[in-house]
């Protein structure tokens, strides 16, 4: 996978802001702040990941699904992805029909999977029948994978995505990536329609990092693309050059002193800024 280049006129890349980037404000917040902030499309977190941070099961409130509908109507922004499946052992696949339900409901593309089950052929097993359930609602499952699990890098998820023989995507965000020691060859072999979108953000580059380490900079404390030491250059010239890139990158203690409309802001504008640069290197 190398970046296409376009004849004719060229397509306006596309962005999307993740929503750990502004994580305290429900869904139809998020759709207003993107469409102010020039964002094209939004990530939603449907399901609560741990005990300190927020979801919002749309699934279960009429009332904030009506909200979220009407600020997608009222912008023009779209869902790129909702999430976040954890694929644990015990995990009852069918169970998750109704937010799958709800992500076409909102024209959802994709669906983020993580995998936490230490047994790779169930896990395996997992993400096939995720990806056929999801694949009903016209939704891609993309399996994401973090340096901390058993899926600790790109090469491993790729493995997992074939032995699940399913047509799931791979999500990469650019500090698991970096973190996990995974190469750009690794990313220049993979098919373009297995990474419809990234995950893009900037971090400090300072090996050997703690699983305390890991967590806090993935959960908590990120930068703006261009304002840390990973290669995003090169990490974004691997891709096609009309991949959506979605921004996920929290700052928290940033948000709590400059609010959360001007980091968002300040997120976009690097982005853009990083996209232009990777477009002529």
């Amino acid at each position: 996978m190398t970046q296409q280049k376009t004849t004719g006129q060229p397509q306006p890349r596309q962005f999307s802001i993740a929503h750990l980037t502004a994580i305290d404000l429900p869904p139809h917040e998020l759709i207003h702040l993107a469409a102010r902030c020039g964002y094209d499309a939004v990530g939603l977190r449907l399901i609560r990941v741990t005990d300190t941070s927020p979801g919002y099961p749309l699934m279960e409130d009429p009332a904030m699904m009506r909200a979220a509908q009407s600020a997608l109507a009222e912008t023009g922004v779209f869902v790129n992805d909702i999430e976040f499946v954890k694929l644990t052992p015990d995990l009852e696949v069918a169970t998750l029909e109704p937010m799958l339900a709800t992500g076409a409901a909102l024209g959802a593309r994709h669906v983020i999977c993580a995998p936490y089950d230490p047994d790779l052929p169930r896990l395996a097993v997992r993400l096939a029948q995720m990806s056929e359930l999801a694949a009903g609602y016209g939704i891609k499952a993309m399996l994401e994978f973090f340096p901390w699990t058993v899926v600790p890098d790109l090469p491993a998820a790729r493995a997992l995505v074939a032995a699940s023989g399913a047509d799931a995507g791979i999500l990469v965000d650019a500090l698991h990536f970096d973190r996990s020691g995974s190469r750009l060859a690794d990313l220049a072999a993979l098919p373009p329609a297995q990474v419809p979108f990234l995950h893009l953000c900037d971090a400090p580059v300072h090996p050997p990092y703690s699983t305390d380490d890991l967590l806090h900079a993935g959960r908590a404390e990120r930068l703006p693309p261009l304002e840390g030491q990973i290669d995003l250059t090169a990490f974004l010239g691997v891709f096609p050059a009309q991949s959506l890139i979605a921004l996920e990158v929290p700052m928290t203690a940033a948000t709590a002193r400059e609010g959360i409309e001007a980091v968002a802001k300040r997120v976009i504008a690097a982005a853009r800024t990083c996209a232009a640069q990777a477009e002529l290197r």
